[in-house]
C-alpha cells in the first residue's frame, strides 16, 4: 500500500460489527444494491476518477502513437518515392548524355533524326515518363509528343550548362513528378545540349499499403495492453485511498499551513465567486489587506480596481505587474477547480525592475558598441565610414546624427589646424524632413557655439537642452528656430580626434528620445573615438591611392598617335586593392611601322608604378634604336636583373618579383607583324571575316627570371581590318575560373565585335569578361591593321655602279611628280643621291631604294649588305668630302639606321608639306 494507504483505519479481526448505515438520497442506495462487476464497469467510466483519468489518457496516448506511426510511414514512403524517382530520373537523364554518339548526335545537322528514335526506345525501357533532348538555348530535339518537337522550353538550366545536374519537382496531372536535366559537352567540354528526364512518383509508391495492417493489428495489441493496466492501476488506488484518518489530515493541514506561510511569495485562494478563501502572511503584508480579509470579496478589502479585476477574474495570468501602492508585483493566476476558484501567487518586483532596467540600459551600450565595433571602418573610404556611424547611431543612440570633417582631411591631407573649415559629409536620421544642414554644407562655428568648444578643448559637450544654449542659437537664430520646432531638443557633440590632430566632429541630437544625460558621454565619446581612427587610415589610404594613380597616370601613355598602320583603342582598368604595374605603348617606328607593347609588373602600389614606368622608359629607349622584339625583350631582362641586384645591394625588400611582356612590330607594307614575348599572355587575332584565333607564340620565362634561354620570335602575315588584341592576364584569369575558360569568353566576346572600331570593341570586351571588379590590374590594346596602298611605296633595286646613281635619283624624281609632290622633289634628290651614293661606294649589294608615302611624312629608305653603321660629323671648310649625312639631316626631319639579317637600312623621313624644302643655311659652303 502507498503512503495514503498506511492513514487508513484498520478493522480487528475479531470485530464482527456490521457498519452503520448511513443517510443518503435514494439514488445512493440504488447504486449500492447493484451488484459489484457493474459498479466497478460504471466507476471505470467515470472520468471523474482518477483510475479513469489514467485510462482514458493511456487510450488518447497509444491512439496518437498509431496514428503518429501511419503518417510517419506514409510520409517516409512519399519521401523514398521521391527520393528514387530523382535518382531514376537522373541515373536515365546522365546514360542518355554520356551515351556515346549523343553529342555528336546533338552538333549534327538533324539532331531529331538520330536523338528521336534512341530516347523513345530508352523510355520505354527505364519506364521513364519522357526522355527530351534539348539545344542549348531550350528548343526540344525529341518528345513523345512529335508536335512539341522544335519548341522552346522557357525554363532556365543555367546551372546545367555549367556542369551540376538540375533536378525538379512539380505537380503534373498524373500526379507529383520529378525532372531531372544534364547537359552534354563534346571532347572540348563545350556544351552542345541537355537532356531532361521525368518520372511521376506514383510509379514508384505502394510500401504503405503492406505495412499498414501490421502497424494496425501492433496498435490494437498495445490498446488492449493499455486498457488491462488501466484496470491493475484503478483497483490499486481505490484500495490505497480509503480511509484516511483525521489525525492524519490534520498532520498533512499543519505541513502545508506551516509551509503556506513561511514562503517569500503571496499566495491567495480565491473561490468561483470571487471571495477570499486563504491569504498568506506575504500576501497580506504585499496587498496591505486587514485581518477579517478571508471570507470577503476582493473587491471589497481595498485593492486597486485593476488588480481586483485580475484576481476575481479567474482566468490565468503569467507574470503579469501591477501597482499596489508603491509596490510593483508580479503576478501568476491559475484556476484549480472545475466549477470555479483559482490561486494566485505575487512576487514583490521594484527592486529587481529597477535593477534590470538599468542592466538593459548597460547592455544595450554594450551591444551599440560591439555593432560600432563590426560595422564602422569597413572600408578605406572616408564618406562610408561616417555614414557606417550615422548608421550604427540611429535610432539606438540618438534620433539624428550628423558629421563634418575638416576640408584638408576630405583631400587626403594632413589636419593641420591652419584652415577650421568643415563640411558635412553624411547625416542620417529617423525622418528625412529635418532641418539640420545638409550633406555638402560647409560649416564655420562661431567661438561661443558648444561645437567649436568642444572642438577647441577636445572634450565632448553635452546640450541637455537646446532651447536654453544661447551660443549655439547665435550660430543661426532662424535655423535653431526651425530645429526646435522640429522637436530636437538636447545634443552631443564629440570632436574626431586621431593621432592628436582634429579631423572633424560628430553631433548625435535627440527629438523623441529622453534628453541625452552625462552618462550618455561615454558611448558617445567611444563611437567618435572608434570613427576617427577608422577616418583617419582612411585619409592616409585615400593619400597614398592619390599618389600612386597620379604616378601611375604620368607613366601610361595619355593620347596615343594617329598612325596610318593602326587604328588603336585602348583600356585600362585598376584592380580592386589599387594601382599596380600592367601597361601598354604605342610607338612608331620608321619605315611607317608600329610597335606594339603590353607588360606586367608583379604586385601593387608605388613600387609596382614606379617599375612599370622605368620599363616602359627602357622600351622606348629600346625601340628608338629599333631593336628586334627578341633582342629588345633580352634587354629588358638584362635591365630587370640589374634592378633586383641594386635592390639588393641597398638592402631594399621591394625588388621585381616578377614581370611579363609582349612586344610586336607591325609593318604596313607588307603587312608582316613579328611578335615575342617574355612569360606573357599569347595576342588573339580576329580576321576580317570574324573567326577568332589566338597565335601560337614562342613563350620565354619571364622579365628578371635569370634562365638565360633564347627569346624565339614568331611572324605572323596580317590582312587589312584584322584585329590584333593584346591583354594582361587580369583579363582571362580570375579566381574561381580557368584561364582556359577566360580565353574562351575572350573569343567569344571577340567574335561580336565585327564592324566594330578598336575602341568598341574595348568597351565590349570588357562588359563580357568583367562584370564585377577585377582583383587584378587588366590593360587592353586593340589594334585594327591596315596596308599601305602599293601606289604609295616605290622601290628600285641599285645596281653596284656610280653610274646608276643618275638614272635611280630621275625615277624617284617621276615617282614623286606621279604622287603630287613635285615641291618635295629637289630636297628628295639630294637625299636620294647623297644616301646611294653612298652605299654604292661603301656598302655591297644587294642595294635597294624604297620610297614610301606616309600621311604628311615622305620615307626615303636605301638598305645595302653591310652593317658599318655611318656617323655624322661636321666636316671643316677645307674638307672635300663628309657632309652627306649632315646635309641628309639638315634636309630631313629625323633620320636613322635600323639592321636587318642581311645588313642596313639608312632612312630618311621628310615632312611633305610647305616646307619640306629643309633647311641649308647650317650646311658650311667651300671657301672660293
Amino acid at each position: 500500500m502507498g503512503r495514503l494507504g498506511r492513514y487508513a483505519p484498520a478493522r480487528r479481526r475479531g470485530d464482527r460489527t456490521p457498519p452503520e448505515p448511513q443517510a443518503g438520497p435514494p439514488e445512493a442506495d440504488g447504486e449500492a444494491r447493484r451488484p459489484p462487476a457493474v459498479r466497478r464497469a460504471l466507476s471505470a467510466l467515470k472520468p471523474r476518477s482518477v483510475a479513469g483519468q489514467v485510462f482514458l489518457l493511456q487510450l488518447v496516448v497509444v491512439l496518437l502513437l498509431i496514428a503518429t506511426a501511419v503518417v510517419v510511414l506514409v510520409i517516409q514512403d512519399r519521401n523514398r518515392a521521391i527520393q528514387e524517382a530523382r535518382d531514376r530520373s537522373l541515373v536515365a537523364a546522365e546514360s542518355f548524355a554520356n551515351a556515346p554518339g549523343t553529342a555528336a548526335a546533338m552538333k549534327s545537322d538533324d539532331p531529331t533524326a538520330s536523338l528521336q528514335p534512341r530516347a523513345e526506345a530508352v523510355r520505354k525501357k527505364t519506364g521513364v515518363d519522357y526522355v527530351v533532348a534539348l539545344s542549348p538555348y531550350g528548343f526540344r530535339w525529341t518528345h513523345p509528343d512529335p508536335d512539341q518537337i522544335g519548341k522552346h522550353v522557357s525554363t532556365s538550366y543555367g546551372a546545367a550548362l555549367e556542369g551540376e545536374p538540375h533536378q525538379t519537382t512539380f505537380d503534373s496531372s498524373l500526379g507529383k513528378a520529378v525532372d531531372s536535366t544534364v547537359a552534354v559537352f563534346d571532347e572540348k567540354g563545350t556544351a552542345v545540349g541537355l537532356v531532361t528526364v521525368g518520372v511521376t512518383v506514383a510509379k514508384v509508391t505502394g510500401v504503405v499499403q503492406d505495412q499498414l495492417p501490421v502497424l494496425l493489428t501492433a496498435g490494437g495489441v498495445a490498446l488492449l495492453l493499455a486498457a488491462g493496466g488501466s484496470a491493475l492501476v484503478s483497483g490499486r488506488l481505490r484500495r490505497q485511498t480509503r480511509g484516511l484518518g483525521p489525525v492524519e489530515m490534520t498532520r498533512m493541514y499543519e505541513h502545508h499551513d506551516a509551509v503556506l506561510h513561511a514562503v517569500r511569495e503571496g499566495v491567495i485562494i480565491l473561490a468561483a465567486d470571487g471571495r477570499l478563501l486563504l491569504v498568506n502572511d506575504e500576501a497580506r503584508r504585499l496587498l496591505a489587506l486587514p485581518e477579517e480579509a478571508e471570507g470577503r470579496p476582493v473587491t471589497a478589502v481595498g485593492l486597486s480596481p485593476a488588480l481586483a479585476r485580475l484576481l476575481g477574474s479567474g482566468r490565468a495570468a503569467t507574470d503579469e505587474v501591477l501597482l499596489s501602492g508603491d509596490t510593483l508585483l508580479a503576478i501568476n493566476v491559475r484556476p484549480v477547480d472545475p466549477k470555479g476558484g483559482s490561486v494566485a501567487t505575487l512576487r514583490d518586483t521594484t527592486e529587481l525592475r529597477a535593477l534590470a532596467g538599468r542592466a538593459d540600459v548597460a547592455g544595450g551600450r554594450l551591444q551599440l558598441l560591439y555593432e560600432a565595433g563590426t560595422r564602422i571602418g569597413t572600408t578605406l573610404d572616408m564618406t562610408r565610414t561616417a555614414e557606417e556611424l550615422t548608421e550604427v547611431a540611429v535610432p539606438r543612440f540618438a534620433d539624428f546624427a550628423t558629421i563634418e570633417l575638416v576640408e584638408p582631411v576630405l583631400r587626403g591631407g594632413e589636419p593641420t589646424g591652419a584652415d577650421s573649415r568643415m563640411r558635412r559629409i553624411a547625416a542620417s536620421g529617423i525622418r528625412d524632413d529635418s532641418p539640420l544642414y545638409p550633406v555638402g554644407t560647409r560649416m564655420q562655428y562661431t567661438p561661443d557655439n558648444p561645437v567649436a568648444v568642444g572642438m577647441a578643448t577636445g572634450r565632448p559637450i553635452l546640450v541637455e537642452r537646446l532651447a536654453l544654449a544661447h551660443g549655439w542659437r547665435a550660430q543661426n537664430p532662424e535655423r535653431a528656430r526651425r530645429v526646435i520646432a522640429h522637436g530636437i531638443h538636447s545634443m552631443i557633440s564629440v570632436p574626431l580626434r586621431a593621432r592628436g590632430q582634429l579631423l572633424g566632429v560628430v553631433e548625435f541630437w535627440r527629438s523623441e528620445q529622453a534628453p541625452f544625460e552625462p552618462d550618455d558621454l561615454s558611448p558617445a565619446e567611444e563611437l567618435a573615438a572608434r570613427t576617427a581612427v577608422c577616418i583617419d587610415n582612411a585619409r592616409r589610404y585615400t593619400r597614398e591611392h592619390t599618389t600612386a594613380v597620379t604616378l601611375q597616370r604620368s607613366l601610361l601613355p595619355g593620347v596615343l598617335p594617329e598612325l596610318s598602320a593602326l587604328e588603336v583603342g585602348h583600356r585600362y582598368l585598376p584592380a580592386q586593392a589599387g594601382v599596380g604595374g600592367d601597361w601598354y605603348d604605342v610607338i612608331p617606328l620608321p619605315g611607317a611601322r608600329v610597335a606594339l607593347v603590353v607588360g606586367d609588373v608583379v604586385g601593387h602600389g608605388l613600387h609596382a608604378a614606379a617599375t612599370m614606368g622605368r620599363l616602359r622608359t627602357a622600351v622606348h629607349n629600346f625601340a628608338a634604336l629599333d631593336l628586334p622584339p627578341d633582342e629588345l625583350l633580352m634587354r629588358l631582362d638584362d635591365l630587370i636583373t640589374r634592378i633586383d641586384e641594386d635592390a639588393t645591394t641597398r638592402g631594399d625588400t621591394e625588388a621585381v618579383t616578377g614581370a611579363t611582356c609582349l612586344y610586336a612590330v607591325y609593318d604596313p607594307v607588307s603587312g608582316g607583324c613579328v611578335l615575342a614575348r617574355a612569360g606573357h599572355p599569347g595576342p588573339a587575332l580576329v580576321s576580317p571575316g570574324g573567326s577568332v584565333t589566338f597565335p601560337d607564340i614562342p613563350v620565354a620565362p619571364p622579365l628578371g627570371a635569370g634562365t638565360g634561354l633564347p627569346i624565339e620570335t614568331a611572324e605572323l602575315r596580317l590582312a587589312a581590318d584584322s584585329l590584333l588584341v593584346l591583354y594582361t592576364d587580369g583579363l582571362v584569369e580570375a579566381r574561381g575560373r580557368d584561364i582556359d575558360v577566360g580565353l574562351d569568353m575572350l573569343a567569344d566576346a571577340l567574335a561580336d565585335t565585327g564592324g566594330a572600331t578598336p575602341d568598341d570593341a574595348c568597351r565590349a570586351v570588357l562588359d563580357a569578361m568583367l562584370r564585377t571588379r577585377s582583383s587584378d590590374d587588366v590593360a587592353l590594346l586593340v589594334a585594327r591593321t591596315r596596308l599601305l596602298d602599293p601606289a604609295q611605296v616605290g622601290e628600285w633595286e641599285v645596281p653596284d655602279d656610280p653610274a646608276a646613281v643618275p638614272r635611280i635619283r630621275a625615277e624617284a624624281t617621276r615617282t614623286l611628280e606621279s604622287w603630287g609632290l613635285g615641291e618635295a622633289a629637289f630636297t628628295t634628290e639630294l637625299i636620294v643621291s647623297e644616301l646611294v651614293t653612298n652605299a654604292v661606294r661603301y656598302g655591297r649589294s644587294p642595294i635597294a631604294l624604297r620610297l614610301l608615302r606616309d600621311r604628311d611624312s615622305l620615307i626615303c629608305e636605301v638598305g645595302d649588305g653591310t652593317s658599318t653603321s655611318p656617323h655624322l660629323r661636321r666636316a671643316a671648310f677645307t674638307d672635300e668630302g663628309g657632309r652627306g649625312l649632315f646635309l641628309v639631316a639638315q634636309l630631313s626631319r629625323r633620320w636613322g639606321t635600323r639592321y636587318t639579317d642581311r645588313g642596313k637600312i639608312i632612312w630618311a623621313e621628310q615632312a611633305v608639306d610647305a616646307t619640306a624644302r629643309g633647311d641649308l643655311t647650317g650646311i658650311p659652303a667651300a671657301e672660293p
